[in-house]
């Protein structure tokens, strides 16, 4: 589960991105760049399938199993109006990830307490089109730890080791792109 304070640096965080344009929301929204996001992530995640299927790298089953997530959360940021840039945009996109996904649960637990039963069934709608909020926090430590193994996987990790994070690495990145796929219907 995201910590209050984990939540509070992406906070800060986000605030110091926009101030430093490394992410922006003022920009003409293209269709083409999320549709290219979304190809990105696609492929990646098909790439990292059949170096799974076939036991092939497990680094790179583990970098495109990570890149199929990074890609998808761009573009759901773009879908919402944000876009990333700049040299740390790793870091940027996961904390953007958590600030974002943290307003999209208050939204609909405020649409619960504020309206009540006219607008308890859209609420209801929207949070399961959304993602259960339970599994929010999951989802986005599943991007910020798999970035974090993706670094150390490169350098440090031992090939027993390697091959079955990288399993663990594609599977966790089908679920991540599924759920993250939801937020890209609205």
């Amino acid at each position: 589960m995201l910590s209050p304070e984990r939540i509070k640096e992406a906070k800060i965080n986000v605030l110091t991105y926009l101030r430093d344009g490394l992410l922006k929301t003022d920009r003409e929204y293209r269709k083409d760049i999320l549709n290219a996001y979304i190809e990105k992530s696609d492929e990646s995640l098909e790439v990292a399938g059949f170096l799974s299927e076939n036991e092939i790298s497990s680094l790179w089953i583990t970098v495109t199993s990570y890149y199929s997530m990074y890609y998808i959360t761009n573009a759901v940021l773009y879908h919402m109006k944000y876009e990333v840039s700049g040299e740390i945009s790793h870091k940027v996109t996961c904390d953007a990830l958590i600030l974002t996904c943290d307003a999209l649960i208050h939204l609909v637990r405020g649409k619960l307490k504020n309206n009540l039963i006219e607008e308890f069934e859209d609420a209801q709608d929207e949070a399961l089109q959304l993602t259960n909020p339970e599994e929010v926090d999951d989802i986005i430590l599943t991007l910020d730890y798999e970035r974090k193994k993706r670094s150390k996987f490169q350098y440090e990790m031992d090939v027993e080791i390697k091959h079955s994070r990288a399993k663990t690495s594609f599977e966790r990145a089908k679920v991540f792109n599924l759920e993250m796929n939801k937020l890209l219907i609205n």
